[in-house]
């Protein structure tokens, strides 16, 4: 979601930011099929980010859980995930598989970290901006399987970015009592 306008990657509006704390609604879309996923991948993709904000980057870099879940793993793995499955399973660029489980502790600042992260999301929309059927298969898959089509991929990335979504909420919510998205 572009902060300066409001709108999704796709173009399509996402409602306003409401009370608790900048807690945002889900959006609102009547647009085609791509459009619509994209606008909930995008919102998704923004209730992480903005569950970083305000957190010193030493509590957001600490795992909070014994699973050694950390706000600053949860950016540095979404972010691998995008590449992995928009850039290097679908576009079939010359590139290396990026690791989706780094190290707890692998380091970084929040600036740093969300800067990563809106590239690799800004990479993963050119790639699915130039997708015209989502029934289209990728390049190459990241299971031994025939790769999935862009549909099945931007449903994905929206179950994986939800889910960790939710692991944020939860992780903010240790931290300092924050709820909601």
């Amino acid at each position: 979601m572009s902060p300066e306008t409001g709108e999704a990657a796709s173009g399509a509006p996402v409602s306003p930011p409401r009370g608790r704390g900048g807690d945002l609604r889900p959006p609102e879309s009547r647009a085609d099929e791509k459009a619509t996923l994209l606008t909930f991948l995008d919102y998704l993709r923004e209730s992480v980010i903005r569950k970083t904000e305000g957190v010193p980057d030493e509590v957001a870099g600490t795992p909070a859980v014994p699973s050694g879940t950390s706000l600053f793993w949860l950016l540095r793995h979404l972010t691998a995930v995008e590449l992995n499955w928009f850039l290097w399973a679908y576009d079939g660029q010359d590139v290396p598989l990026w690791d989706d489980d780094p190290a707890p502790d692998a380091g970084g600042t929040r600036d740093e970290l969300v800067a990563a992260y809106r590239e690799a999301v800004r990479r993963a929309d050119a790639v699915v901006a130039a997708c015209d059927d989502l029934d289209r298969p990728g390049a190459r898959s990241l299971r031994e399987t025939a790769p999935p089509t862009m549909r099945w991929v931007l449903v994905h990335m929206i179950e994986e970015t939800g889910r960790h979504a939710g692991h944020a909420d939860i992780l903010r919510e240790l931290y300092d009592g924050s709820v909601g998205r």
